[in-house]
């Protein structure tokens, strides 16, 4: 057993799945990527994970251990007592497809670019079986890890990993979540379609991605910046997002939630204290990105797996 992910218990939750043949892969990645090798910083995390306990009632020092996991992305979370009030306001996107998408009760999902592993634990609170995370990120991990000493769900797992790691076609899952991540992605068609390879047959996907407003089906790639982010590779209007999704499998594609982000919704906190959504709009003109982008606009679309 890993000493912070109980690789048994993932292995075992695979099996119900009908991913058996997961396991010899998913578990060496796990033991090659929590080390020191991978990152320079993981036994400080691993030393703030092992110091937290639910039972600690030393709020500073139990406060001071979770700072040192900044910068936190995802969330709010209120653990032992301590508001974690991160530099995104999930709950608030959470909140927009909560009601929109097909319910969760009994169902296993995986949730590709998890993070920390907070819209996660609001799938198991709408019900879910089994939730499977997975992100490159390690200190989003180590986050995870930590917020779950103090939840204890036996449920959830986030693997240090990106989705073309995973065994593929593997079409075990009843949803699939993509939020914040088709972007990032340098073929975001072969995203799609590696998603639709984790879908059971009449599966959902749930995608939340940037688009750029527009009547038309067009796509663009900034040349260096979008938001001040170099890892944004082609920007889709809705209706090129909709031919991607029916061209990479899907049907049923439905638009269910279209939002302007607001720097109420993404800015700066004491848990990420690094420039944020203020910082990369022009000061001018809010309706701007300081390049001349459109400011983020944000579409969440379900789409049934073929």
């Amino acid at each position: 057993m890993n000493e912070l992910i109980d690789t048994n218990k993932l292995t075992e939750c695979l099996h119900a799945i009908g991913l058996e043949h997961w396991p010899e892969i998913v578990s060496p990645m796990i033991t090659e990527r929590l080390s020191t090798a991978c990152h320079g910083d993981f036994g400080k995390w691993q030393q703030v994970v092992q110091s937290l306990s639910a039972d600690d009632n030393n709020y500073l020092a139990m406060r001071d251990l979770l700072l040192q996991l900044s910068p936190w992305r995802k969330g709010p979370f209120d653990v032992a007592g301590i508001h974690i009030d991160t530099e995104w306001r999930s709950d608030q996107k959470w909140a927009r497809l909560r009601n929109s998408i097909a319910p969760l009760e009994g169902k296993n999902v995986l949730d590709v670019g998890c993070g920390n592993g907070y819209y996660a634990f609001e799938m198991r609170a709408a019900g879910a079986q089994t939730v499977i995370g997975v992100d490159p990120t390690l200190l989003f991990v180590m986050q995870f890890l930590t917020i779950n000493a103090f939840k204890k769900d036996p449920c959830i797992f986030v693997l240090p990993a990106r989705l073309h790691e995973l065994p593929l076609p593997a079409r075990q899952f009843d949803t699939a979540f993509s939020m914040g991540v088709l972007y990032h992605q340098r073929a975001p068609i072969d995203h799609l379609r590696q998603l639709r390879q984790t879908l059971k047959p009449d599966g959902q996907l749930v995608l939340e991605t940037l688009y750029l407003p527009g009547v038309n089906a067009f796509a663009s790639t900034p040349e260096d910046r979008y938001a001040r982010m170099r890892n944004v590779w082609l920007l889709p209007s809705i209706p090129e997002l909709t031919i991607w999704l029916g061209r990479s499998g899907y049907m049923d594609i439905q638009v269910i939630d279209e939002s302007i982000t607001t720097v109420s919704e993404q800015r700066s906190t004491e848990w990420m204290t690094f420039e944020s959504l203020r910082e990369a709009l022009d000061p001018a003109d809010s309706t701007l990105t300081v390049e001349g982008w459109p400011a983020p606009h944000r579409v969440v679309v379900t789409a049934t797996a073929t």
